[in-house]
């Protein structure tokens, strides 16, 4: 492995992991508030994308895409939510389903299985070609300030009445419709929510790398529960506040894709990443089950206090 060459692509892995980042606290809220398992998620990073190109070729701010692309992530969010609640379609299953029809909304929408866009030509917020320019124009810089407003919108959001309300339902959903909580219109919202941000983030990705591509989703939801048990891991014991939660899948992210680049620069192909993501999220979930098992302390009998 070569340091130096390791070094240099520091920036780009950093940028990467923070875009992702935005997806990856997406997967946080279905997968541990709303505790609902999303496959919607490979789609989704490509709809936001391929909207938003389309959208600024067509003429549009900058600002005016990316809310189109959150909007149409919203979309596919209550597509899912809506063949769980009200067909009574698994969840796993609706994120299948939503996510298969994905597929051919994201071409319907390109046009073709690659779209590119040139920033020469459109005054996009961040592109790789800035990432290692000391600037304001940095994706890190950009991305950075992207993912703290998205905490710091969140973290209102959620001590909200209808924020408290998700949480609820996703904690214990059975008290929640005893307390009058509509679980179902929670869930969906959740869902929305949750694929609004991965649509974001699709958006922000396609600007960096130049190009939205039927197939960039492809394997998102690994990587999006890899950052989200990464963050939980190393910081679950010192985050406590939910904001600081959020953000230690921000963080989780870019663990994950510095680890990348460091298997990239052993030699291995990035053919094997999902091989190595898989494992990855492997070893970041046993390691709990192992600490407690082989690592903690044995209780003695005598301990115990009786009533």
């Amino acid at each position: 492995m070569n340091p130096a060459a390791l070094l240099n692509a520091m920036p780009g892995a950093v940028s990467q992991g923070l875009i992702w980042g935005i997806m990856a606290i997406g997967v946080f809220i279905t997968y541990k508030i709303l505790d609902v398992a999303d496959l919607t998620v490979d789609g989704t990073m490509c709809t936001g994308g391929a909207v938003f190109i389309m959208a600024t070729v067509a003429g549009m701010p900058i600002w005016a895409a990316l809310l189109l692309s959150f909007l149409a992530g919203m979309a596919a969010g209550l597509m899912t939510g809506l063949f769980h609640t009200f067909c009574g379609i698994p969840a796993i299953l609706a994120g299948i389903l939503t996510q298969l029809a994905l597929y051919s909304v994201n071409l319907r929408i390109m046009g073709k299985s690659n779209q590119p866009i040139n920033a020469n030509n459109y005054d996009l917020l961040i592109s790789s070609r800035n990432v290692k320019v000391l600037s304001l124009e940095n994706p890190i810089f950009v991305v950075g300030i992207a993912v703290v407003l998205t905490i710091a919108v969140l973290y209102w959001f959620f001590g909200t009445e209808l924020g408290s309300s998700l949480r609820a339902t996703g904690s214990n959903p059975n008290m929640s419709r005893a307390q009058g909580i509509n679980t179902n219109f929670t869930k969906v919202l959740g869902l929305m929510l949750s694929n609004g941000l991965v649509a974001l983030s699709s958006a922000l990705l396609a600007q960096y790398q130049g190009f939205a591509d039927v197939s960039m989703g492809r394997g998102a939801i690994v990587i999006g529960l890899a950052a989200v048990i990464i963050g939980e891991v190393i910081f679950g014991k010192i985050f406590r506040n939910f904001a600081l939660k959020l953000l230690s899948v921000a963080i989780g992210s870019i663990i994950y894709y510095v680890v990348y680049q460091v298997v990239i620069g052993l030699g291995m192909s990035g053919d094997d990443m999902k091989l190595i993501t898989a494992l990855i999220v492997a070893v970041f979930l046993a390691i709990p089950y192992w600490k407690g098992k082989y690592f903690s302390k044995p209780v003695k009998r005598g301990d115990a206090t009786h009533a």
